[in-house]
């Protein structure tokens, strides 16, 4: 059943209010360092009272994300702009939007609701609010999920309109529940969509379910396409030391698999035995490689990584830059060190220094989802 316009606002509504606690301590620490103690009066001159911060009985501070948003938008230049990028400036003026039509009793397609609680996903994570742009992804999954649903009903419903029956199934059609049988949470009624939405982040941090984090069970259940098998291939002979492309860029439409690409690529090089993923040895012998070279990997997930906010590794290595991530995931502490000086002042460390990390990590695949 399609969800209702009310349904899509409250669900808007609800996403709205955990942005609006994950905001409060970026703008407060920034506009402080900006303006310094008086850092409030100035960025609230001339707001309404019910637009002011208020502490609650718990000692909490709750303050509505419409005047944040605004303050976020008006004082980009002269505060936020230092630690965020064009990205999340878009993002602020798109929840902005969506804020006024939410307050404006106005409907939202799920289409819609998916693509603001995408943005306040990414908009929190850049400003370090991780726990709650989790709770944010969860119900964009669970969007996702009803989206596919629908859409599935839907092209049922037309097919069956398009295609009328014919008269009465022959008497040796077997029916179709004897030929396919179905994965057992599919039969017992467990199966749900959202659990398989893949997340490279997820299956790198080892919090993904086991379809997608364990390279056995990733592979059971993947069915290698021509277009995978050539990419698997490809990847297979660059990291031997074969002729192939170093760098390949997929363009595939939403839901097209580019993320599965990437899930199969990670795990084919996670030193499992050949033995336990199916289908890979037929793989290996087209491509002329015995077995696949145990390449060190790195992940860097677009929006997880925060422009704004310094992140500490569990040997203590303190990264600030995508470079810095890099080096670390690469290498450990000894190939962050290559670019530590670029990492802390924020910039590229530049061609010769990230030819030097590559060299010293070979072979090495690196793995960028948005």
């Amino acid at each position: 059943m399609a969800a209702t316009a009310a349904e899509t606002r409250e669900r808007v509504g609800k996403a709205l209010e955990i942005l609006g606690q994950g905001l409060p301590a970026f703008i407060t620490r920034e506009c402080q360092a900006a303006y310094g103690d008086d850092w409030l009066k100035q960025v609230t001159y001339g707001f309404r009272d019910n637009q002011l911060p208020k502490q609650g009985p718990d000692g909490t501070v709750r303050w509505d994300v419409h005047p944040q948003l605004n303050i976020l938008w008006e004082h980009w230049n002269n505060v936020f702009s230092r630690t965020l990028g064009p990205g999340e400036r878009t993002l602020v003026s798109e929840l902005r939007s969506v804020r006024n039509r939410w307050a404006h009793q106005e409907p939202f397609t799920l289409d819609e609701v998916y693509r603001a609680l995408d943005s306040m996903r990414m908009l929190l994570n850049a400003v370090s609010a991780g726990e709650l742009a989790s709770q944010i992804d969860a119900e964009r999954k669970a969007v996702l999920a009803e989206m596919t649903a629908e859409q599935a009903s839907t092209s049922g419903t037309r097919q069956a309109m398009l295609i009328p029956l014919a008269g009465q199934p022959g008497s040796n059609l077997r029916p179709w529940r004897e030929t396919v049988t179905p994965h057992p949470d599919v039969a017992s009624g467990r199966y749900q969509v959202a659990e398989f939405v893949a997340s490279l982040g997820d299956v790198y941090r080892g919090t993904a379910t086991d379809e997608y984090r364990d390279p056995a069970a990733f592979f059971a259940r993947t069915f290698l396409t021509g277009g995978l098998t050539q990419l698997l291939a490809s990847a297979l002979r660059r990291l031997s030391g074969q002729s192939a492309d170093p760098v390949v860029e997929l363009q595939t439409n939403f839901g097209g698999g580019k993320t599965h690409s990437l899930l199969a690529l990670y795990h084919l090089f996670s030193g499992t035995p050949t033995a336990q993923l199916p289908g890979i040895v037929p793989m290996l012998q087209a491509a002329g490689v015995a077995q696949p070279p145990k390449a060190r990997r790195a992940v860097l997930v677009g929006f997880e990584l925060s422009p704004g906010q310094a992140s500490t590794k569990p040997d203590g290595t303190v990264i600030h830059t995508m470079w810095g991530e890099l080096a670390w995931q690469l290498h450990g502490a000894e190939g962050y060190t290559l670019v530590e000086g670029a990492d802390r002042a924020g910039v590229s460390p530049g061609a010769e220094m990230l030819r030097e990390l590559f060299t010293r990590a070979a072979p090495s695949l690196v793995l960028i989802d948005e």
